[in-house]
């Protein structure tokens, strides 16, 4: 295996963190800066692998920092937002529909009303909560308790 300098290693340590497959790497690496390398190199770079046991510790970090920052920086990654996901189905659904496809508008059309009405997120919407979405109070009291306070409430009417 071919020695890589640094700006190639953090490269390829910053991509497996990001969960691109050693063979997505490869590519990318060839692409980005015109060096063949095999797949069992860049699994070298990747510390959570058998391979990776005996990466350096400032590899290490910089793998675990990076993990870190894309599983909990999701809003830098366009389609993780529902505004661009709405964007790219409306351009979908619009060329489809002049292409005659009326079929796959329709599903982008489906795709897009899920996607408002919160079909793909975990949120629970409770129609009917109490004060801060806790329960709704029930009072029991008996017959002649019920009475009195509604005579009580028509009687404020009245004022």
């Amino acid at each position: 295996m071919a020695a890589l300098k640094g700006e190639v290693k953090a490269f390829i340590v910053q991509s497996l963190a990001c969960f691109d497959t050693p063979s997505q790497v490869v590519e990318a690496v060839k692409k980005e800066f015109g060096l063949t390398i095999a797949r069992q190199q860049v699994e070298s770079h990747d510390p959570t692998k058998a391979n990776g046991k005996g990466l350096a510790q400032k590899w290490v970090d910089m793998y675990h920092a990076t993990r870190a920052r894309f599983q909990n920086e999701i809003s830098d990654i366009p389609i993780a937002n529902k505004a661009y996901r709405l964007r790219a189905l409306d351009r979908m659904a619009t060329k489809t529909e002049g292409m005659k496809n009326f079929a796959l508008a329709s599903q982008l059309i489906e795709q897009a009303a899920k996607e408002v009405g919160d079909a793909y997120t975990n949120k629970h919407k409770f129609e009917h909560s109490g004060p801060n979405g806790g329960a709704i109070e029930t009072v029991t009291m008996s017959k002649d308790e019920y009475k009195a306070a509604r005579r009580e409430m028509l009687e404020d009417d009245d004022c």
